[in-house]
């Protein structure tokens, strides 16, 4: 994957960043949200774009 268009995907009940992710953002210009299973919470739950540091 190239590292520029890499994204992180976190969960937005318990914050953990668990999923990676790319888009194409010279087409896509709203932030992605997808219902995936996040091991912590034990459940679907809904997963934002973020920033992906360091």
């Amino acid at each position: 994957m190239s590292q520029d268009n890499l994204l992180r995907m976190k969960c937005q009940k318990c914050k953990s960043a668990n999923y990676y992710t790319t888009k194409n953002k010279k087409k896509v210009e709203r932030k992605l949200e997808y219902m995936k299973f996040c091991a912590k919470c034990k459940k679907r739950t809904p997963h934002k774009e973020t920033k992906l540091t360091g």
